[in-house]
Order: structure tokens, then C-alpha cells, then sequence
């Protein structure tokens, strides 16, 4: 599978990280990393510069006014009734805002607490799906330590066996060596070296 990665770390029986020196030099390769490391995106580049001299801009309240028709349209009907739509636009608003404190007064404490319950709800499902994934992320971690205890006992059997072979291995090779150089010894001086004999049959013995 492309972009597979493999790890072949075996943290419960992998030796040498409690090793004087091991964890410093950890710390070392992080801090290098992280001084070759620099950020080229600037995250805030689509906001605006800030100007923290300018002055917060005040509450508008020219909705809510009721400003009389200029004083060049006194004597016209038409401004005196854009201003009494106004004023009953407004008189309107307010009556809305008093109706939803209203209903806020009579509605508000119940439909709160329900919010409050279903908030209650929400967090004892989510603390019982925590408490589901801990309980897995443990039983994993159990398997995973159970594996790898398993096979750190085969690989330290199977390094025993592969020392032992090579140590079998070199006997062997050291027996031909002196084997070989008995053979030569012997073509050389056809009188028998028995001493010599007698040490290779040992060795490979």
C-alpha cells in the first residue's frame, strides 16, 4: 500500500532507551528539528491590520428616532406621513419586544431547564463513549504488550540459537583451517603428525 509505515518498534521489551545518554540525545534531535523548521504561512494575513487608535465605533440610535419632516416640508402631506409610518413601525418594534419578554418570562425557565437536560444528556453519552474507547485503547495496549512479550521471547530464543550457530559455525570453519593446514603439512612430510590429528578431532568433536 503506498505510503505504508511500518513500525518495528517493540516498546515493552526493546532495550537501552533508560541508557545514560539515550534520552538527551532524543531531546537533541527534537530541538535541531524543530530550528529547521520555519513556518511560511502567515495564518492571519486575511485579516485587516489592527489600528487600536481608532475609536469604537457608538451604539446607533437613529432607529429608534422620530424626527419631524424638515422645515421645508411642513405643509407637505406627503413627509408628515412618511414620519407617522415611521413612528408606527416603531411603535410596532416595541410592541414585539414587549411580547417576547413576555413569552420569555412565562417560556423561558422551562424551555432553559430542557436545554440544561438535554446538555446533561449529551455529556453522560459522550462520558460513556470515553469511557468505552479508554477501555479499548487499554485492551489494546494489553494485547499489544501481550504480543510483544511473546515475541520477545522468540527473538531472544531465536538470538540465542543464531549466536550459538555462528559460535558452531566458527568452530567449524577454524576445524577446516587446521584441517587444511594438516593436509599440506602432511603432503609436505609424509610422517604422521598425530598431535596435530589429534587437535582437529577435538575441535570438531
Amino acid at each position: 500500500m503506498a505510503g505504508e509505515v511500518v513500525v518495528d518498534a517493540l516498546p515493552y521489551i526493546d532495550q537501552g532507551y533508560d541508557e545514560p545518554g539515550v534520552r538527551e540525545a532524543a531531546f537533541a534531535m527534537v530541538e535541531e528539528e524543530c530550528r529547521r523548521y520555519r513556518p511560511t504561512k502567515n495564518y492571519l494575513e486575511h485579516l485587516p491590520p489592527l489600528n487600536n487608535r481608532l475609536p469604537m465605533e457608538t451604539l446607533s440610535m437613529k432607529r429608534y428616532e422620530l424626527p419631524p419632516p424638515p422645515s421645508g416640508k411642513l405643509n407637505e402631506v406627503g413627509a408628515w406621513t412618511e414620519c407617522v409610518d415611521n413612528s408606527q413601525a416603531q411603535l410596532e418594534h416595541q410592541a414585539v419586544r414587549i411580547l417576547n419578554l413576555q413569552l420569555m418570562l412565562e417560556y423561558c425557565c422551562p424551555a432553559w431547564q430542557r436545554y440544561l437536560q438535554t446538555l446533561a444528556d449529551l455529556e453522560k453519552i459522550a462520558s460513556k463513549k470515553l469511557a468505552e474507547l479508554r477501555q479499548q485503547l487499554q485492551e489494546v495496549n494489553w494485547q499489544r504488550k501481550s504480543l510483544q512479550t511473546k515475541g520477545g521471547e522468540q527473538l531472544r530464543a531465536l538470538e540465542a540459537k543464531w549466536v550459538s550457530l555462528v559460535s558452531q559455525n566458527y568452530e567449524i570453519e577454524q576445524a577446516c583451517c587446521m584441517a587444511e593446514e594438516y593436509i599440506t603439512q602432511v603432503k609436505q612430510n609424509p610422517q604422521p603428525l598425530n598431535y596435530r590429528h589429534s587437535q582437529i578431532q577435538n575441535i570438531s568433536g
